[in-house]
């Protein structure tokens, strides 16, 4: 069986962000197709580094050199020795590139899979406050990276096909294969509620502290809660510091940090997801459909999802939109469990929906 090195940016450490709910997927179907022992693992971010002003100064320093989130030239050339074992290596973000670039400039012989989870000069361009003084270096280095990724792998991964289109537009290379997001199923049938909407729907907001995060819960706070009878729940990693920042409507409930998503899922009418900016796909969509949630959110938050929106609850991209759409939720209460959502999970975005798509990127082919 072939074997497989498999970059990552660090290793699990509680609550996982979407970006590594996505990580743990990738690993988790590369893992059934080649089997888990055939796979390394490197954490580019072990946590082992001691933090100090020299560290700092040194990943400030590298940082001009398209080094980014704790690569180093000596942790690059450890891969690059490393990779002569594996048949693949397996880079999960563009934002190491630069281990593409270094792969092919040392002869290596094997694929160089490289997997973009955004165009990550947009997704920094957004995450990034506008008067940063470094920001337009960051933005150069993450922009670079994503440049060497597309010239020095051999298959190149994308979420959407919005993420393509720009892939060519600024890179000049299409995706290999297009594979959006997909998830484990946690949904058990027992946790399928049957009843209908309240007249005073919950609705819950999912996200960690990040600004497009922030920004658009705090767009909706302003702008579409006192318009409407609603009782709010805002859960993320993070956002008791949203709460901290912000004048928070004390009848708002926020919690951080928690451990376990599904009693907040359960208990909600309606997954409200304001989201504006951003890139790649939004894994708290993914997790939504996943249990059968009925969801009002922008074009941003269903980027890459192929649903009907009035199915799977509205497309708003206006305060008048969310308004109206709430509005018909208390006035014709519907199933808590939207049938709809959950088929769309099972269908097109489950770990079982995506088998194939990763099987074409390693050129393996289905059993008989």
């Amino acid at each position: 069986m072939k074997k497989l090195l498999f970059i990552r940016y660090k290793k699990p450490d509680g609550i996982l962000e979407g970006g590594e709910q996505a990580t743990k997927n990738s690993y988790t179907i590369l893992s059934k197709l080649l089997g888990e022992e055939n796979i390394t693992t490197y954490y580019v971010h072990d946590g082992t580094a001691k933090k100090n002003l020299f560290t700092y100064l040194s990943a400030g320093l590298l940082l001009f050199k398209n080094y980014f989130y704790g690569l180093t030239p000596k942790r690059v050339k450890m891969i690059v020795k490393e990779a002569q074992n594996y048949d693949y290596v397996f880079i999960d973000r563009s934002v190491f590139g630069i281990i593409a670039k270094q792969l092919k400039e040392a002869g290596y012989k094997g694929q160089i899979i490289s997997f973009f989870h955004n165009i990550e000069s947009l997704y920094f361009g957004a995450k990034l406050k506008k008067h940063l003084p470094w920001r337009p270096i960051l933005l150069h280095n993450v922009d670079m990276n994503d440049r060497y990724a597309c010239l020095y792998s051999d298959k190149v991964i994308v979420f959407n096909q919005r993420d393509n289109r720009e892939l060519e537009i600024r890179y000049q290379r299409k995706a290999d294969v297009v594979i959006p997001i997909a998830l484990k199923d946690k949904c058990l049938k027992k946790n399928c509620n049957t009843d209908v909407t309240s007249t005073k729907p919950l609705c819950l907001f999912l996200g960690t502290y990040f600004l497009p995060n922030n920004e658009g819960i705090k767009w909706f706070i302003d702008n579409v809660y006192p318009f409407v009878d609603i009782d709010l729940i805002i859960v993320g990693k993070g956002m008791g510091k949203f709460k901290q920042e912000n004048n928070v409507d004390e009848s708002i409930q926020i919690f951080s940090n928690v451990p376990e998503l599904e009693p907040f899922f359960e208990k909600a009418d309606i997954m409200i997801l304001p989201i504006f900016k951003g890139g790649g796909m939004k894994v708290k969509t993914c997790e939504a459909l996943m249990y059968g949630k009925n969801i009002l959110g922008t074009t941003e938050t269903f980027e890459g999802y192929d649903v009907d929106y009035d199915c799977v609850g509205g497309l708003c991209n206006t305060k008048e939109e969310f308004i109206e759409k709430i509005n018909d939720f208390i006035q014709n209460p519907r199933p808590k469990f939207n049938t709809y959502s959950r088929e769309q999970f099972l269908e097109k975005y489950s770990e079982e929906a995506v088998v194939d798509k990763f099987r074409q990127v390693l050129s393996l082919h289905a059993p008989q």
